[in-house]
């Protein structure tokens, strides 16, 4: 019996430490499961990205745009995505502080004007976050950010100016309903209508802001009806301004758009206000192309080369005469 029992003793230490040995082989395996578990989350860690934009009530343009970037910087995608909205450029400097002090990966920003931002962006830099510019540019030096994924506002500007010169009235009196002051969108649309008043080819019978406000842009053509004063052209720095135009028009019987007294011109083309250009009740429409999200996803993905720091958008001017479904389908933005 003794014998058994030393028998039984040893069989069960044996057991014991082959259990044992077992068990920090087990351990051993999980550690290196969890290393390999940690490796890769690191592999498929999300890119931080900061955007600092415009809020989507601004237009249909800006709605349009906040839905591209994040169906782009989507975590679908490979990206944590965070978002800062105001048409105020103080709310916007403070959003940028905040994102660099998270320690975002990348900063992309649309600002609300174009100065203020060389600081901020000097933190950026230093901080190893790259920045990109989209929609809007800003005066800084080229060397605070990797691109800027922009339209041309000054050249959208310049091509609804010559389309009103080609249309040879006997005479432009014109409102003009500018967006938000000292954003780059309206320093582009307004600069080749100034130069048209600055020579005299063109009289200005009212330059109001409405920053981009239909209900303010009514209330400015409704003060210059009220006002009696002559006019022939509405020249609307965005469709949403246009569109509060022409209710004042409407309410005070005026007509419009083809065949119309007042010719009436916006920009962003919607397809509710291209639909009004296709129905002849407005006359032009600038393009302002809102999808910059995949050419910056691009960039940082490596999928695409900087070759140039400014990047711009191809766009177009529409006429009603020359208008067609197809165009509406294929520029429209909304629904």
């Amino acid at each position: 019996m003794k014998r058994t029992g030393r028998l039984l003793l040893v069989v069960t230490l044996v057991l014991s430490m082959m259990l044992c040995a077992c068990s920090k082989d087990s351990g051993g395996s999980g550690n290196t499961g969890s290393d390999a578990n940690t490796g890769n989350s690191s592999s498929s860690a999300k890119i931080k990205v900061g955007v600092v934009n415009n809020p989507p009530s601004e237009s249909g343009y800006r709605e349009a745009n906040v839905k591209d970037m994040e169906a782009v910087f989507s975590a679908a995608n490979g990206y944590e995505l965070k978002t800062a909205y105001s048409q105020k450029n103080d709310d916007q400097l403070q959003a940028a502080q905040g994102f660099i002090t998270e320690g975002v990966d990348y900063l992309l920003i649309s600002a609300a004007e174009t100065t203020g931002w060389d600081d901020v962006l000097k933190k950026a830099k230093e901080a190893g976050i790259k920045v990109f510019l989209f929609d809007r540019m800003l005066n800084v030096s080229e060397d605070l950010y990797e691109a800027a994924v922009v339209s041309d506002m000054a050249k959208e500007g310049e091509t609804a100016v010559k389309w009103l010169l080609d249309q040879n009235l006997s005479e432009y009196n014109v409102i003009h309903i500018q967006g938000a002051m000292g954003s780059d969108a309206q320093i582009g649309r307004t600069g080749a209508l100034d130069e048209q008043f600055a020579s005299n080819k063109m009289n200005k019978v009212a330059q109001q802001t409405a920053t981009w406000d239909e209900a303010e842009a009514k209330k400015i053509v409704e003060s210059v009806i009220n006002s009696k004063a002559s006019f022939n052209v509405i020249y609307a720095e965005n469709d949403g301004m246009a569109k509060g135009a022409v209710a004042a028009l409407d309410e005070a019987g005026i007509t419009h758009g083809v065949d119309g007294q007042v010719v009436v011109m916006g920009f962003d083309c919607n397809k509710w206000a291209l639909r009004e250009l296709l129905a002849g009740k407005w006359n032009y429409d600038g393009q302002c192309s809102p999808f910059q999200a995949q050419i910056i996803s691009d960039i940082i993905q490596g999928k695409r080369t900087v070759t140039t720091k400014t990047i711009i958008n191809e766009e177009k001017g529409f006429d009603a005469k020359s208008l067609t479904q197809a165009d509406i389908d294929n520029y429209g933005l909304g629904e």
